[in-house]
């Protein structure tokens, strides 16, 4: 069967008890989080959950890999609250279809690959950012509204969320030590859910922050202009959307891999992030991406397929239709320390034991990736900035080994072996290893060990042939890679170097 056409690897045994239950755990932390983030954004409660209906089902079927578990996203919807403020719902739906268009070319032209230029500092930044994120953003759970003021809970009302939250952690702590038969995510939330139900104690259920109760996605194409001006104004937004998507999703995709010591398929989760975005623009959801909380919350509950994810989301669609009333009454403060537990299997806390044999710069750029994470809240930024300074900081040390030996043979040629790649960093180190002035009238720079890298080095070849011209001296160059003679001679208009053919000779590089 074609690599395209198969969507599931039947050769692979699934645990289906394991992956049901996953699967309902999953759903149980992705609704009071769509509902949350919706809210939060002015969209309509249900455009949260149809989101984490739609993007769960679609990519779960048509991911990258399975495991992986996609949702109404807040880095995503983040994005778009200006859009929603200025313009309205009607041009929120057109941005994100037209996001999961870009998401989808990104996939077809194969762009996902670049997302192996995250450095492991960035990583590192990048998920001990997010953990703290998801673990503040539940404290947001122990404020409530006193005459029209958002205040922190107080007296009774506390102690109770208090309690709540903490023997929902305890569960989740000690049940794995007896069995791990049962998710223990899910056992805590049904437990607190009982105990809530049977006693009757009066604390913040789901149905505080939004009802779920509705029916299936209606298609709904977007009430906008279909004119230049309206993609003007949507263009910017759906580009950001996309880019945030694909980023936080193949760098959760890049986690799972590590976890599970698996390969996922980033185009084709790509291309699936797209497809779904574009669904939830015709039927009414507000786009997502990848969830790194919910993707640790179905590993860590033992799911290793896509009938997880593809349960998660016929879940969520069931509650919509039918099982509002239940879900309603699921007391905030189960999921809450569901959600901090997580927080707490996301922080890498192997980067405090490595952090005494990490460079001074890895450190820095891994605390500023989660400082501008935290802070901000934008995910894509953060991973920019983390590569930028991670790869300036590389040119900054590759530009300090170039370094040459010389030797003048019996016919008094001079040659300078170089070491080290020439590029726009290393040229002024470059120029400071040959003594113009002095040398012999013959002189030959040997690339044995060396590289041209780009035209910053071309030029500086071409300068520093134009400097012993000046004197009446030859230049000539050895043993350059093909690659380096192609630079040369896609640059032969603006520069004049004189280069000794060795047809015997093969370099490292060559194929």
């Amino acid at each position: 069967m074609k690599p395209y056409l198969q969507l599931f690897d039947f050769s692979k045994k699934i645990n289906y008890k394991t992956e049901i239950l996953a699967g309902l755990t999953v759903a149980m932390t992705m609704i009071p989080e769509s509902l949350s983030f919706a809210i939060l954004a002015g969209f309509p409660p249900l455009t949260g959950l149809y989101a984490a209906f739609i993007m769960g089902l679609v990519t779960a079927v048509l991911g990258g890999r399975p495991g992986l578990v996609s949702g109404g996203a807040g880095a995503t919807v983040i994005v778009l609250i200006a859009l929603m403020k200025t313009q309205g719902i009607e041009y929120v739906f057109a941005a994100v279809a037209l996001a999961g268009v870009i998401q989808i070319i990104v996939g077809l032209f194969k762009l996902g690959k670049f997302v192996r230029l995250v450095p492991q500092p960035v990583m590192f930044g990048f998920v001990n950012g997010l953990a703290v994120i998801i673990f503040m953003s539940q404290l947001e759970q122990f404020k409530t509204l006193v005459n029209g003021r958002v205040e922190w809970l107080s007296g009774n009302p506390l102690y109770i969320m208090l309690a709540l939250v903490l023997l929902t952690v305890a569960i989740v702590i000690i049940l794995p030590k007896i069995t791990k038969a049962i998710p223990s995510s899910l056992v805590a939330i049904i437990v607190v859910f009982l105990i809530v139900l049977c006693f009757g104690i009066d604390t913040k259920l789901v149905k505080h922050i939004a009802s779920v109760n509705g029916g299936f996605p209606p298609f709904h194409i977007p009430k906008v202009p279909l004119n230049l001006d309206m993609l003007k104004i949507i263009f910017p937004y759906s580009l950001i959307m996309a880019g945030v998507g694909l980023t936080e999703g193949l760098l959760t995709l890049n986690l799972v891999d590590e976890i599970t010591e698996t390969k996922g398929d980033r185009n084709r989760e790509s291309i699936a992030q797209g497809i779904a975005n574009i669904a939830n623009g015709f039927f009414t959801g507000m786009g997502g991406c990848p969830m790194i909380a919910q993707t640790l919350v179905n590993l860590s509950a033992g799911a290793r397929a896509r009938l997880s994810g593809i349960i998660a989301a016929l879940t969520i669609l069931v509650i919509i239709l039918v099982g509002a009333p239940v879900i309603d009454r699921v007391p905030m403060a189960a999921l809450v320390g569901v959600m901090m537990m997580v927080a707490i299997g996301t922080f890498e806390w192997m980067s405090f034991k490595v952090i005494n044999k990490m460079p001074s710069q890895d450190i820095i750029i891994g605390i500023l990736v989660a400082v501008i994470t935290v802070w901000l809240h934008n995910l894509a930024l953060a991973v920019l900035i983390g590569v930028i300074i991670s790869a300036l900081v590389f040119a900054w040390e590759s530009s300090k080994r170039i370094r040459a030996t010389k030797h003048i043979d019996a016919s008094g040629v001079k040659t300078y072996e170089i070491f080290g790649p020439l590029f726009f960093g290393s040229i002024a180190n470059f120029n400071e290893l040959f003594d113009v002035a002095h040398d012999p009238q013959h002189i030959v720079i040997d690339f044995k060990h060396s590289r041209v890298f780009d035209m910053s080095g071309i030029d500086a070849l071409n300068k520093l042939t134009e400097r012993y011209r000046l004197v009446g001296k030859k230049l000539q160059l050895k043993h350059l890679s093909n690659d380096c003679k192609r630079l040369l001679k896609n640059a032969d208009q603006i520069i004049e170097v004189n280069i000794i053919e060795d047809p015997t000779y093969r370099v490292a590089t060559e194929k």
